[in-house]
């Protein structure tokens, strides 16, 4: 058998401070986490945080940067995975649409509320990213090829 990681896409998206996390109910009860989600056959990372910002918080992201790429590992579940985060505009939001199934709402948040619900984020990676976000690191999307 082949090993193969969990690629996954996350937005870290910042207004006046606030932060946009969703509250999902997951099997290990309600967690916090960026608009994040996996890649899917024939998509390219862009389209995929198009895509996932918009299921599960209504906004349209127009992507700017990537903020970093990230190795996780969970051994408990004994999945690893590789996440591409990315910052941007948001353009346009949808206050009617329906959201994810399991997601439950969508919240901007100050640092301050976000490092209080630590130990209900969905990964590490929640807190890592909005430190990457805020440390500037911007990298240009150039960076990535999509080769159909």
């Amino acid at each position: 058998m082949v090993w193969k990681p969990n690629v996954t896409v996350a937005a870290v998206l910042e207004r006046e401070g606030r932060f946009l996390l969703v509250e999902e109910e997951t099997e290990h009860g309600i967690c916090y986490n960026q608009p994040a989600g996996h890649l899917e056959c024939r998509e390219s990372l862009i389209d995929a945080v198009i895509r996932e910002t918009l299921e599960e918080t209504a906004h349209t992201i127009d992507p700017k940067y990537l903020v970093g790429i990230y190795n996780c590992r969970n051994e408990a579940r004994d999945v690893t995975y590789l996440r591409f985060s990315f910052g941007g505009e948001l353009t346009a939001h949808d206050p009617g649409r329906q959201l994810d199934s399991g997601i439950l709402a969508a919240h901007w948040l100050t640092l301050a509320e976000i490092r209080a619900l630590q130990a209900q984020h969905r990964s590490p990676l929640v807190m890592r990213c909005i430190e990457d976000w805020l440390a500037g690191r911007r990298y240009p999307l150039e960076l990535l090829t999509h080769c159909p």
